[in-house]
């Protein structure tokens, strides 16, 4: 009994498949090769506080530029206020991979225009 020939459409497909399984191998490899010592790095930045209603919204960037990934990542902004009492506004991440940039919102009562704000990273986990 004759074994049946493949076409060029199946060894186009092979072809491309096994680029494709050979690519993703040296990407694996290529990552792991390079991979920093750093450890995680977390740093946050705030914009402009925008009106809602009855708060002031600040939007936060968190970007982690260490090659480790943190895990709950406490973060806090303080409004000091001349002539009032400091308030403050707090958010978790619950993750953080290396290199990776999130966007998050904080609260205030009052106006932060009004004061100075101070973020700060209170700590993060190792995962």
């Amino acid at each position: 009994m004759k074994k049946p020939r493949k076409n060029w459409l199946e060894w186009v497909i092979f072809a491309v498949s096994l680029l494709l399984v050979l690519g993703m191998a040296g990407v694996l490899v290529w990552e792991s090769f390079s991979l920093g010592k750093k450890e995680a790095d977390p740093e946050m930045e705030l914009g402009p506080s925008a009106a809602h209603g009855d708060y002031f919204a600040v939007p936060a960037t968190v970007v982690n530029r260490g090659d480790g990934t943190a895990a709950s990542v406490q973060l806090e902004v303080l409004l000091k206020l001349p002539g009032r009492e400091t308030e403050k506004g707090e958010f978790q991440l619950q993750y953080l991979p290396r290199h990776a940039t999130r966007h998050a919102w904080v609260t205030f009562r009052h106006d932060p225009r009004e004061g100075k704000l101070e973020p700060r990273v209170l700590g993060y986990q190792k995962p």
